[in-house]
């Protein structure tokens, strides 16, 4: 089984997100056997509806169990180094000069709005063992772009 890399706030969203999940277990139950005192199951839109929730709400349960038990907590205070690795927060030039600044982190906290982005994305790909002064070319929907790695910080 591979780890699964994240930091630790990461770890923290996945294990509340399987407590809120195993909480709502006995309320689907509730409400299969509520439905199921309907009557007629074939045609008891609310007892189908009960059944297809219990069965996505045990898949999912099933995935973060997987992820929490494979997770590989990251503390990126404790990183150093010159090159561009999990964790890593880096500063880049675009092609304009423009400073863009991502951190890379596991997919689960992956927030590009937030200047995160998944180890698994093409930008990341492309960064992970680069150095500063290093250019990068990174094949996105709208084009090509090139990268100049201006910083590597461990934040």
């Amino acid at each position: 089984m591979d780890k699964v890399p994240m930091l630790q706030e990461g770890y923290e969203k996945l294990t509340a997100d399987l407590k809120a999940l195993r909480a709502e277990r006995p309320q689907i139950v509730d409400a299969i056997e509520e439905a199921r005192a309907h009557g007629d199951l074939s045609e008891n839109a609310e007892y189908h509806a009960a059944k297809e929730r219990q069965g996505q709400v045990e898949a999912m349960i099933g995935d973060l169990e997987g992820k929490i038990g494979r997770a590989q907590i990251i503390d990126p205070t404790t990183l150093s180094g010159d090159k561009v690795i999990f964790g890593a927060t880096v500063t880049l030039l675009d092609e304009d000069d423009k400073p863009v600044k991502y951190q890379i982190v596991g997919q689960t906290e992956a927030d590009a709005s937030k200047g995160r982005i998944s180890y698994t994305s093409p930008i990341a790909r492309a960064l992970i063992g680069k150095k500063v002064d290093d250019e990068i070319e990174v094949t996105v929907p709208s084009g090509d772009k090139f990268y100049l790695v201006e910083k590597i910080e461990f934040v």
